[in-house]
Order: structure tokens, then sequence, then C-alpha cells
């Protein structure tokens, strides 16, 4: 190495520092850096150790670029909130499959913005992702119709694309609403609180068809006198529990419709000492030890469902048609489900 290098430049180290530091040309340093043949073992080492003390890290963007944009090996996952342990655990789902396939999860969160989502989706697109999954907060899709002309493959995972053929993997929402329903009528309740999230939202709409079609079969009239929405929080679904347990006629039990509302609704019954019955939408952590009955399923085999959906459309054959995987759910009865209508409550 050259004693008199410059060792300390503003900004982010470039190529050429490695190579001077290194006494090779930038030609040189650059294949040593990215594994090329050609490079003698001590030459190689040499720039190695020059990066390693200048700090350099060769940019990958501009690297992908010059190989073209299906080198990129980014995948883009667009979803809602990551502190909630769905998205993380179908994040890690996803992220294993694409990783023993050489490609990369990168991930970013709307927060149910639809303008937040088109923003990064334009982001990412133009950061040149070999593909996206999203998790889609928008009514329709198809300003995405023009990308797909181009090669870029897209998956939808938890809601369906609308306006665009693209491959999705959804729950079946509407049987597990079904289970949770079915039993709380066959445990004798009538009035049961729903505490739903935003009713845009294709899972939210999915959950109530399900929930309805079971109180209307039963011939449970003014059921949805008992519906709340828009509790898309903790803190939010905590008010509208409290608001339905407030009622002259209060409902003797509740479905949650997803893992948030059923953390805020444990919150508003603490300390109750007759609490509702509670069925609730989603797996939660601690679930089993805190005894809650919930409508389970797999966040982590839908992100693996959605990438091999994905890598079938990068490396594997060809479809005509779009294809849409949906993934059951299962009731999982605990403590929280098995609390009969108190007697002359419900009738």
């Amino acid at each position: 190495m050259t004693a008199d290098a410059p060792l300390q430049q503003p900004g982010r180290p470039s190529l050429i520092q490695v190579a001077a530091l290194s006494g090779v040309s930038a030609k040189t340093a650059s294949r040593a850096l990215s594994g090329e043949g050609y490079v003698a073992a001590k030459t190689r080492q040499r720039v190695h150790e020059a990066a390693d003390q200048l700090g350099y890290r060769p940019n990958g963007v501009a690297r992908d670029l010059r190989r073209g944009a299906k080198a990129s090996t980014l995948v883009g996952l667009i979803s809602g909130d990551l502190a909630n342990p769905f998205y993380s655990r179908l994040a890690s789902g996803l992220e294993r499959e694409l990783r023993v396939n050489g490609l990369q999860l990168i991930t970013a969160s709307t927060e149910e913005n639809p303008e937040w989502e088109r923003q990064l989706t334009d982001t990412l697109l133009e950061r040149r992702v070999r593909g996206l999954v999203i998790v889609s907060t928008m009514a329709r899709h198809d300003h995405l119709a023009g990308e797909r002309i181009h090669g870029i493959p897209f998956v939808f995972v938890d809601r369906p694309p609308v306006g665009l053929s693209a491959d999705a993997v959804l729950l079946d929402n509407r049987a597990g609403a079904r289970q949770a329903a079915s039993h709380l009528v066959a445990g004798g309740h009538r009035r049961i609180g729903v505490i739903g999230d935003l009713p845009r939202l294709f899972t939210h709409r999915d959950r109530i068809r399900g929930f309805a079609e079971v109180m209307e079969a039963a011939g449970i009239s003014g059921w949805a006198d008992y519906l709340l929405e828009d509790a898309h929080d903790v803190a939010a679904a905590e008010r509208a529990v409290r608001d339905l347990l407030g009622r002259t006629s209060a409902p003797t039990a509740l479905f949650t419709m997803n893992n948030r509302i059923t953390t805020g609704a444990l919150r508003a019954l603490r300390g109750r000492a007759a609490p509702p019955a509670l069925i609730g939408f989603d797996e939660l952590d601690l679930g089993d030890f805190l005894g809650v009955s919930v409508v389970a399923h797999d966040p982590e085999e839908m992100g693996r469902c959605a990438a091999q959906l994905l890598l079938d459309q990068l490396f594997g054959d060809t479809y005509e048609s779009a294809r849409h995987v949906v993934l059951s759910t299962r009731l999982l009865i605990r403590d929280s489900s098995e609390r009969p209508p108190l007697r002359g409550v419900d009738g």
C-alpha cells in the first residue's frame, strides 16, 4: 500500500480511492472486490484490506443497473405496520424462501395509507427490484399494468389485486369467521360484539360476510347493532370494547377481527369479574398461555407460498392466467370462548 494515500475523505469513499490505497488499477480493484478471476491472492487480500480501512462498500444499485434490471437480487415487500407480528412472520417466511434462491428481501410499511403505498411502489420499481410482494391497502391496482408488460412479477398477499391480473395468496377469511360465529352461537350466545378494522380492507369485509352468514342462518336479527368498525389499533379497539360493554344490553361474547383488536379487547376486559366470551382472528403471542381462543393460520406459510409464486414467475413456467392460493384457517378452542351467557342476561 502507498503510505501517502489519502485515508480521510468527505462522503462515501470511491473505488478509485481503494485502488490508490492498494496500489492497483481501478479495474483490478473492481475485479478483486467482485470475486472475479485473474487477480492474484495477495493482490485480492491487499484490495480487501484497503476497502475495509476506508469503509468502502460497492454500490449495489449501480452494479445492478450496469448488468441490467433482471440481474437485481432485490425483492420488495410492501405491507402494513411491521410492528404487527402478522407482518413480521409473513416477512420471515418470504425471506427464507428467497434467500436460498439468491434473492434478498427489503421491506417497507404503508401503515394502511394508499398514497404511501403508491409512492413506495414507485420508489422500489425505480430501484429496479426483481419483483414485488404487496399487502395492499389501495382500492385498485390498474396503475401496475404497465409494469407487468415489462415483465415485473407481482404477488399480492392477504388482499387480492383489483383491476390487475396478478398472483395472490389469501386466507379463507369467510370460513374462519364462520367457525368463530358458529362456536359462539352453539354456546348459547345471541348478542355478540364484533370489533373490526377499516371497512375498506378486503379482509375486514370478507370476515364480516362469513360472520353474517352464520348469524342470519341462526335467525339472529339485529346482530349488526353490535358491530363496531375502524378499530385499527390497540387503543381504538380497547375503546370500542368498553363502548359495547357499557351498553344496557351488553354483548355476552366478542369476536375480535385481528390480533391487535384482540389485544385491545384483553386490555378492556382486564379485571372484570365476569368477562364475555372471546374469540379473536389471528394467533396472539402468548395466546395459549392466556387461554385466548383464536381463528389461527400460518403467516410464515403465506410468505413461503408468496415466495414460490414469485420464484415461479422469475425462474419457472409461465402461466396464462393469474394463480390464487387460498390458505385454510382453524379454530383453536381455549378458555376464553367457553364462558356461557350469564343466566337471564341473554335470551
